[in-house]
């Protein structure tokens, strides 16, 4: 499975902060929870990789 694999998976994303000082990106679908915690920069860095996927989609 690759970042290209079309799956029919529905899914529940939440982003925020955590009450130690972290952004929490948490994904839950098929009764699997994944939390993901991340500093701020690495928030950020996270951040801007998505800012870049969405410009280059746009052409």
């Amino acid at each position: 499975m690759g970042i290209n694999t079309e799956r029919d998976i529905e899914a529940n994303m939440q982003i925020g902060p955590t009450d130690q000082g972290m952004v929490r990106i948490f994904v839950e679908a098929g009764g699997v929870e994944i939390p993901m915690d991340f500093t701020a920069e690495e928030a950020e860095e996270i951040a801007e990789e998505i800012l870049t996927a969405a410009k280059s989609v746009r052409g």
